[in-house]
This record gives C-alpha cells, structure tokens and sequence, in this order.
C-alpha cells in the first residue's frame, strides 16, 4: 500500500481477501482480491455483490448558506432538491471545464452531504463558502458500503422496513443490526443498488454480516475495480481515468467540456450562477472530441489507452474496455472525433495483447438502455 492518510476500517477484511489496499485518493482501496473479478461481475449482475467505497470523500455542508455554497459550486438547482431526495451533479471551473462529479444528498433544509471521487469537490465546495454563513465538514469516519444487484432489495427487506418503497436517487435514516444508518438507493453499476453510509466503527459487523447472512443468496464481496467492467457497460465515467487529464491535449491544457462528456444533462434546465457557466454554454458546439461507445469483434478486451484508427490514422483513444462473459459482447468507452459520434462507423483498435480489432461506433449505453433495471420498484 502506498502512503494513505485516509483509512478504511475494513482494511484487515480486505487484506485477508488478498488485497494489497493500492491507494485511491488518499485511502487504501481494494483494487484487487484473490479471486475471480468476472465472478464478481455476474455476482452483481445476477445477484449482488457487496463492495467497500469509502474511498468516495463525503463532505458535510450545512448553515442557512448552505443551498446557495452548492448552487454555486455545482450544476443542479438546490431548490428544486428535497430532503430525502439525491441529484448526480458537476462541477466546472472559470473556464467552463470538468473538475469533479458528485451525488448531493439533501438531509435537512439547510444539510447537504456532498460525496465525490478523487477531483476538486471539497476544494471548490470551500471556496463558494467563503463569507456565507455555512460549515463545510470532511467526514471520514463515515463509511460506504455499497450492496449492489438485483437480489439487494431482497435481502435488505429482511432488516429495513420499507426499504422497497425507496424509489431511486431517494434515501432514509434508519437502522441495520441495531447502529444507526443512512441507506441510500444509488450506485454506480447500473443495477438496482444500495449504498450503506455507516459509522466506521460499525463498518466491520455489517460487513461482515452481510456477507454470512447473504452467502446462500450469492452475495459475495467485489474488489473496487470489478466498477471499471459494470461502468462500461452503464456509461459511467471515472475521473480522471476518461479524461484529458490522463489522455492530454497536444496543444492545449487539461479540461473537458460536459458536452464532449456526454454529462451536460447534469445542467438543470436554464440555470446560470454556477462556476463556469457561462464558459459552459459558451462552448456548446465547440467539441473538440466527444465520449463515445465501440463494439469490438473477438473476446478480447484492449487496454486503456488503446489507440483508434480510421484508415489507418490516429484518431482516438480507449479510456475503458470489457468483455462480458454474460452479455457476449467486448465494449469500449472511447475519446473520439465528433463525426464519429454515431453508430456504425468502422474503425480500428490496435493493442498490444491482439493487435488490430475491428470496431465499430455504437451510443451508450450498451447495457439497459432505458435504465430500467436500476430504477425499478417494489
């Protein structure tokens, strides 16, 4: 493990695993255990899995300054978010450009909780703070454990009353074995999920119940990169890892537009006010790439950074790829140029472990277009 100076209480579970604890934003993080990670694809994918996300930051942001520090630090319309309710948001900096992504959680009328990955959220969180009558907290004693799949409902139904009314992007202040818990209905896995934000005292018991009482269900603990195959199926990115920053522009600075994202829709309808707005709508039209999908032939998977070719020139880049024993099909999320934001278009991937593969270009995402399955209810 690399030095950390965040911690996971469920470090020794991990170690016993076969995990190594690789460093994620400052916390030791399961990137890998000693079993098989496409069993732990199907597990969450026909059954669930259960997995430590800790090394997501949650921020508490709370004061009658509150809602305006968020609008101004993220995309969405506070105003419009309720207690109890959660919204997938953006934030830019001056220059219109992606910095960070975040789920804001509203659990008061003037109490957020902001959870975010390794980008500038925290950071840009204190600096619309400043002289508003507002507290920003780094909560690290809180823990996320994230119980995914579509067998997740039933088995928390057996300890959560009304856990099944939990419509999507909702959560609730409850119990699990006895300690206090915030169970929200979300996820990045494009399944029907649930994450557990729990004292880290209690983590370890939970953890571990879970996983004993869960066992006949199929419940099985899922290493952190086990994401990286369910996100690309689901069009879910991960910063930095499909972005400029780790594929750098030739002539320009690091920073992507949420066009060439595909995330503008994290822009609630007709808002301004926010950092980097008006760069934001400035630059619509202005791609200069857009995030896309391929469908590769053969089963094998390129890695990230695999080049794309269209008549044997450059023109691209694989950020994520996967081959799903499940589905049968090998998918890639791709930096592309913006005429090959279609479907059909033949291109190349070359790669060292298989050389040329043909591709073609295909929208995302592949898998549960309609989102059905991580929105259904009862």
């Amino acid at each position: 493990m690399t030095a950390s100076w965040r911690f996971s209480t469920l470090a020794d579970r991990h170690r016993a695993l076969g995990s190594a604890l690789e460093d994620w934003s400052g916390m030791g993080t399961a990137w890998s255990y000693d079993g098989d990670p496409a069993a732990e694809y199907l597990a969450i994918r026909t059954k669930a899995g259960l997995m430590d996300v800790s090394g997501l930051k949650k921020v508490h942001v709370t004061g009658a300054g509150a809602s305006h520090v968020i609008d101004r630090a993220t995309t969405r319309n506070m105003e419009k978010l309720m207690p109890g309710r959660s919204v997938y948001a953006a934030m830019l900096n001056d220059a219109g450009k992606f910095v960070d992504d975040c789920v804001i959680y509203r659990t008061g009328p003037n109490a957020f909780m902001v959870v975010h990955g390794s980008g500038q959220g925290f950071e840009q969180l204190t600096m619309a703070a400043a002289g508003r009558d507002v507290s920003v907290r780094f909560d690290d004693n809180l823990h996320d454990l994230s119980l995914q799949g579509p067998l997740a409902v039933d088995f928390l139904a057996k300890y959560v009353p009304g856990i099944r009314d939990l419509p999507y992007f909702a959560h609730m202040q409850t119990s699990l074995y006895g300690v206090p818990a915030m169970i929200s209905r979300t996820g990045y896995t494009g399944e029907r999920g649930y994450e557990l934000f729990v004292r880290g005292q209690d983590a370890p018991m939970i953890w571990g119940r879970i996983l004993e009482e869960g066992k006949e269900m199929g419940i099985i603990p899922c290493r952190f990169t086990t994401l990286d195959l369910l996100r690309t199926e689901s069009y879910l990115l991960f910063f930095p890892y499909d972005n400029s920053e780790m594929y750098p522009f030739e002539t320009e600075a690091c920073g992507d537009t949420l066009w060439e994202l595909g995330l503008d829709f994290t822009v609630s309808p007709g808002k301004t006010g926010f950092r980097g707005a008006e760069e934001h709508y400035r630059l619509k039209g202005k791609e200069r790439f857009k995030i896309w999908g391929l469908k590769l032939a053969g089963d094998t998977a390129p890695g990230n950074g695999a080049k794309v070719l269209r008549d044997g020139v450059e023109v691209g880049v694989v950020t994520q790829a996967m081959h799903s024993p499940l589905n049968g099909w090998t998918i890639a999320i791709a930096r592309l140029p913006v005429d090959c934001a279609n479907a059909g278009t033949a291109l190349t991937v070359v790669c060292p472990e298989a050389g040329e593969i043909a591709a073609t270009t295909a929208p995302m995402p592949f898998y549960d277009p309609e989102k059905k399955r991580r929105t259904v209810k009862g």
